[in-house]
C-alpha cells in the first residue's frame, strides 16, 4: 500500500483529497495545525492517519514524515487577502518553513515531493495564454513566496528524491472544509443566499479551477512515471474568465435551477485585487494526458445544493468558512 504524507490536508483541498485517495487504496497521513478543525476528515477509515502539527517544525515533520512515499505539501498561510493578518505569520509560513521542510522530507525517506504552488505567481498579465515559462511578476507576498519556494524544492531533487510543481488556478467548488472566500463560491454564496451578486471590480481575468479536478490533478502527479514529472511545472487550470463573466453563469446557474422566475441584482464595487492573468494547461494534457472533467456550472450547482440542503449554513457569519476572519479570530501566530 502507498503511503501519502499531506500537509494541509485538514484545508480546503485536502479535505476533498484525503477521501479520493482513501478510495483509491492509499494510506493517507493528515498533517495540519487544525486552525478549521478536522471533524470533516473520513476518520473511521482505518487507513487514515491524523497528526495536529506545525510545518514549521521540520522535526516532527522529519519523524512522521519516515515510511511514506509521497509527501503533498499543500499547507500554507492561503490566498492573497490572508496578508491582512500579521505578516511574520505569512512570512514563517509559507516561506521561511519551506526549505527545512523540504530536507526533512528528503531526510525522511520521501521518494516524490509534490509541491502545490499558484497561478497568482503570474501577478498581471495581459498575454492571452500565459504558459510555464512566463516571468513571475508577483503582486503580494503571497504569490510572491510561492514563487521562490519553487526553486528551493529543485535544489534538492535528486535520483532518489523526485519533485514536481503544479501551479493551480483559483479553486472552486463544494468541499468538506469549506471556503466561501474564493472568487466562484463568494458570487455562488451571494446569489444563492443574499439574491444579489456583488462584483468587486469585473474586468480582471481568472482562471479557475474546480476541487474535485484540483485533486485528480495531484493523484496524477502521485503516479506518474518519475521521467514525465520530475523537475516539471504544471499549470493547471480550466476555465479562463473575468470575474464579470463569472458572475453572470453564477445568475444564471441560480435563477435558472434554484429560483426560476426571479431576478439576481448584479452590484458593481470597485476592488483594490487587481491579479489579472490567463494561463495555459496544455503541458499538463500533452505529457499527462490530464484534462479538467467539471465546470463552473458543476461548482456553481454544488454549493447551491449543499446551501439548500443546510449542510452550510450562516454563510456570511460563520468564520470557519472564511480563512482570513477564522485566523484574526483565534489569533494565529
Amino acid at each position: 500500500m502507498k503511503k501519502v504524507f499531506i500537509t494541509g490536508g485538514a484545508g480546503y483541498c485536502g479535505s476533498q483529497l484525503v477521501p479520493l485517495l482513501l478510495d483509491s487504496g492509499y494510506f493517507v497521513t493528515v498533517y495540519d495545525i487544525m486552525y478549521f478543525g478536522d471533524e470533516f476528515l473520513p476518520k473511521k477509515n482505518q487507513n487514515l492517519k491524523i497528526i495536529k502539527g506545525d510545518i514549521r517544525d521540520s522535526n516532527k515533520i522529519n519523524e512522521c514524515a519516515k515510511d511514506h512515499d509521497y509527501f503533498v505539501s499543500l499547507a500554507c498561510i492561503s490566498n492573497d487577502a490572508s496578508f491582512e493578518l500579521d505578516e511574520n505569520l505569512s512570512t514563517s509560513v509559507n516561506y521561511d518553513a519551506f526549505e527545512p521542510m523540504v530536507l526533512a522530507a528528503k531526510k525522511a525517506g520521501i521518494k516524490r515531493f509534490i509541491y502545490a504552488s499558484s497561478s497568482s505567481v503570474y501577478g498581471v498579465s495581459d498575454k492571452k495564454d500565459v504558459k510555464e515559462d512566463h516571468p513571475l511578476l508577483p503582486l503580494t507576498l503571497y504569490n510572491k513566496f510561492k514563487g521562490l519556494c519553487e526553486p528551493i524544492l529543485l535544489k534538492h531533487t535528486d535520483d532518489k528524491f523526485e519533485g514536481v510543481i503544479f501551479r493551480p488556478a483559483t479553486v472552486c467548488g463544494y468541499a468538506p472544509r469549506l471556503r466561501l472566500d474564493l472568487s466562484v463560491n463568494i458570487l455562488t454564496n451571494f446569489a444563492y443566499n443574499k439574491k444579489f451578486i456583488k462584483i468587486f471590480g469585473g474586468d480582471q481575468l481568472r482562471p479557475n479551477l474546480h476541487v474535485k479536478d484540483y485533486c485528480n490533478a495531484v493523484k496524477l502527479l502521485l503516479e506518474a512515471p518519475k521521467h514525465l514529472i520530475e523537475n516539471q511545472i504544471f499549470n493547471v487550470g480550466y476555465q479562463n474568465l473575468s470575474i464579470n463573466e463569472i458572475a453572470q453563469k453564477v445568475k444564471n446557474v441560480v435563477e435558472n435551477k434554484f429560483f426560476p422566475g426571479f431576478e439576481i441584482e448584479m452590484i458593481k464595487t470597485p476592488s483594490d485585487d487587481n491579479r489579472s492573468y490567463h494561463i495555459n494547461s496544455d503541458k499538463i494534457k500533452e505529457i499527462l494526458g490530464y484534462s479538467p472533467q467539471y465546470t463552473l456550472e458543476n461548482a456553481i450547482e454544488e454549493l447551491c445544493l449543499n446551501f439548500k440542503k443546510q449542510v452550510a449554513i450562516d454563510t456570511f457569519e460563520n468564520e470557519n468558512y472564511f480563512n482570513v476572519k477564522k485566523l484574526l479570530k483565534i489569533n494565529a501566530k
